[in-house]
């Protein structure tokens, strides 16, 4: 290896190292997928041992709770484990207002759903919503729609595996909806939860981690402050 070659390795590793902790923040990581997982497995647990809808939606909305808990005393970000009670509250209000276990996951279904529309539809608008998501975590903002090109082909590629992913998993929950009984419905649901989570987060790295590096832009706005700063200052002294 020459001397020539180990800066550009080693920015490479700095880019796979940034775009995976990116990653992990925006996805929550092991610990959002289990807060992910844990009711609608708690629930299909439950309901496939003794039938009872109200035991196993309230265990489900039980473990949520517990989960938001758990991070507001570890002092930890509770925005996925929030958003995964507003999940459980859903389903739960749904399938006891219509009696039907397997509704309670109806409200998840139509959320992926939509977020597959929204994924395609930002796309083809050009503004990939997997832009919109990660761009205040990589701190560059929007600055990737205008001045970095590659990584808005790159943002575009990832939305299209996401909208792609996302309507195959549709395909094979909706029809089940309506055939498969509440216990086999659950099972296979909950089976579904994480390898295609995993497939379009493991595409949107390969797309970014080959992408050009983001602009930050706070940096860019920190340094004009601070030259703004060091004119003023200079400015009576040249007087």
């Amino acid at each position: 290896m020459t001397s020539l070659d180990k800066p550009t390795e080693d920015a490479h590793k700095d880019s796979r190292a940034v775009t995976e902790a990116a990653l992990f923040e925006a996805f929550g990581g092991v610990r959002g997928m289990v807060e992910t997982v844990l009711p609608g497995l708690l629930f299909v647990t439950i309901f496939t041992i003794n039938k009872d809808l109200h035991w196993s939606a309230i265990a489900a909305l039980g473990v949520s709770l517990l989960l938001v808990v758990v991070r507001l005393v570890m002092r930890d970000t509770i925005k996925h484990a929030f958003g995964g009670v507003f999940g459980v509250a859903f389903g739960v209000v749904f399938a006891m207002m219509t009696g039907n276990a397997k509704d309670f996951y109806l409200p998840g279904m139509l959320y992926t759903l939509g977020l597959a529309m929204a994924y395609i539809i930002t796309t083809l608008a050009g503004v990939p919503l997997i832009g919109l998501i990660l761009g205040p975590v990589f701190k560059e903002n929007l600055s990737w729609r205008t001045r970095n090109p590659g990584r808005k082909k790159a943002y575009a590629k990832a939305s299209w595996a996401w909208g792609l992913i996302l309507l195959a998993k549709c395909a094979v929950l909706f029809p089940l909806y309506w055939w498969a009984d509440t216990t086999k419905f659950g099972w296979v649901l909950v089976a579904l939860k994480i390898p295609p989570f995993l497939l379009a987060v493991w595409l949107t790295w390969l797309f970014l981690v080959k992408a050009p590096a983001p602009i930050d832009v706070f940096a860019e706005m920190e340094a004009e402050e601070k030259a703004e700063k060091e004119r003023k200052a200079a400015a009576p002294s040249a007087e």
